[in-house]
């Protein structure tokens, strides 16, 4: 039964309106979800054999969905997509594969099956246990830890027990942040800067993620990273876009531009540096963050020649672009922000108290957000929108990665967020579903083992009741309501089967226990 009271106590715990606490409640009674006193959530299997019956397959190819199918797993790895009738008509038992006496099926007539998401920036910091089962919960198979800032031995150990099971959790790609280990982050010069790539290397680092650096160092350190066969990615400070911006680190082998830093400076025209108001202060988050949105502003417009030779040379040095569009949709909407219908129930305390507007604190930045500069990064997000759209025109990758737990977005929901913000930008389902998997195992040197459904692939699987190319709002944990013809609401969707090396989670048993987490964070302070 629901608890109204408890549902008030956790409402309570966070500053939301009384609309949107009557709206919380609506939504939470229409949850069909089971109580929150069930066991811990763990995975089942892998099985000898694993057959999930009557499912449409959306391959994660860009090819359109095709079922109904059986999808034939043997331990953790797909070995048949087997045809088994005509749509509408009765299926023929005789096309159906066998189970055998040691396998398991599952009749999943009517849901659709995807590769496993890929998040490309999935940074959980200290709240590792609680983003894992968020990410599992939205059908997210495959993280890339992109700084293991607590050292290489730590990240390495995360990575050895998703890789066994022992913990519920993705697969862990972990990259390091260039520097780590060196006091203060600093590297002496670019002899030091090949070095440092080799002990990372070493040390078992899938790749290097950058902020920015002297040319010299910079230049030094993605050759030796190229050569070692270590991708890179690099988040471009505003502190060294002047000396690297997106067009240097094209030019000497960079793979992965996180966010939009750099790109708009590479974009403007009459000058060869932004004009920052004349009190700007880069270590005032609030004046950091008022000016990135402006700065698409001052960038030529889309079509120009400028524009076009962007483009063309990312294209060309290969880059890949990672956006993380939900992550700073709350600068230009920020009461959508912080009302997200899934904050009450899924959002910690500790996170939602990260959020909260503080002049010490990264990312935290709503001092005194006003129209004028929500209205600044609207206009801003319309061109940012624009140039992916003509990036991806033009031959280049976009690809999905989040880092959530920054200005009230979370884990595993921020990626269909994401999803929803790439159909805003002109891409089409299918290009975004490609982008989640089979773009994202590309970038992380993985396509020949995860990232679409093909035989001999891993069994990295996502399974939903609903249609997501019609709707991506039906992988949210939460669902979305529909309207039933006798009047009712009703709420449908959510993850229902997240599949990781042949191993199944149940998605809903996983979402309980995020439940169970923050209502336990919640309760200690009488809430």
């Amino acid at each position: 039964m629901f608890d109204v009271w408890g549902a008030l106590r956790r409402r309570e715990a966070q500053p939301w309106t009384f609309g949107g606490l009557i709206l919380g409640l609506l939504l939470a009674a229409l949850s069909v979800a089971a109580e929150d006193n069930g066991p811990p959530a763990v995975g089942e299997g892998p099985y000898d054999r694993l057959v999930l019956r009557g499912v449409m397959v959306v391959d994660g190819t860009g090819a359109p969905p095709q079922g109904p199918m059986d999808l034939v797993i043997e331990e953790d790895e797909i070995v048949r997509i087997a045809y088994i009738g005509a749509p509408g008509t009765e299926i023929d038992p005789a096309r159906r594969p066998e189970v055998g006496e040691n396998g398991r099926e599952i009749d999943l007539t009517g849901s659709w099956v995807l590769p496993g998401f890929v998040d490309l920036y999935g940074y959980a910091g200290r709240n590792r246990d609680y983003a894992s089962r968020l990410w599992l919960a939205h059908g997210i198979t495959t993280v890339r830890e992109p700084v293991c800032e607590r050292g290489m031995e730590i990240c390495n150990e995360w990575r050895r027990a998703a890789e066994e099971h022992s913990v519920v959790s993705p697969r862990v790609v972990p990259w390091l942040h260039f520097g780590l280990g060196r006091p203060g982050l600093k590297v002496a010069d670019a002899d030091d800067a090949r070095a440092w790539v080799r002990e990372a290397k070493e040390q078992g680092a899938a790749g290097i993620k950058f902020r920015g650096e002297k040319p010299e160092i910079f230049a030094a350190a993605l050759d030796e990273a190229e050569d070692l066969g270590l991708p890179t990615s690099c988040h471009h400070s505003p502190l060294w876009v002047s000396r690297t911006d997106v067009l240097f680190t094209a030019r000497h082998g960079l793979d992965q531009l996180e966010h939009f830093y750099g790109l708009p400076e590479a974009l403007i025209e009459d000058t060869t540096l932004p004009a920052y108001p004349a009190d700007y202060n880069y270590l005032d988050e609030q004046h950091r963050f008022a000016t990135l949105g402006r700065l698409w502003g001052q960038a030529t417009r889309p079509g120009s020649e400028r524009w076009q030779r962007v483009i063309a040379e990312m294209v060309e040095g290969g880059v890949a672009m990672v956006p993380t569009l939900a992550l700073y949709e709350a600068n230009r909407d920020l009461m959508r922000a912080r009302q997200k219908e899934w904050h009450a129930e899924y959002t910690l305390p500790s996170l939602w108290q990260s959020f909260t507007p503080n002049r010490s604190s990264h990312a935290a930045h709503f001092f005194a957000w006003t129209t004028e500069d929500e209205v600044a990064w609207r206009k801003g997000y319309r061109r940012w929108m624009r140039f992916l759209r003509d990036y991806a025109n033009a031959g280049g990758r976009v690809a999905i990665g989040t880092d959530a737990g920054f200005m009230y977005t979370v884990f595993g929901f921020a990626f269909v967020r994401e999803m929803e913000l790439l159909r805003e930008a002109g891409f089409t389902p299918l290009e975004i579903l490609r982008a989640a998997t089979q773009e994202g195992a590309d970038e992380l040197g993985l396509a020949d083992q995860i990232g679409t459904i093909e035989p001999g692939k891993r069994a990295d699987l996502v399974v939903v009741p609903e249609n997501p190319v019609a709707d991506f709002k039906v992988l949210y944990g939460t669902g979305t309501p529909r309207l039933r013809d006798d009047g009712t609401l009703e709420r449908i969707g959510g993850v229902t089967w997240t599949i990781r090396d042949g191993v199944l989670y149940d998605a809903q048993a996983l979402r309980q226990e995020v439940r169970r987490m923050v209502k336990a964070e919640q309760e200690p302070a009488g809430k």
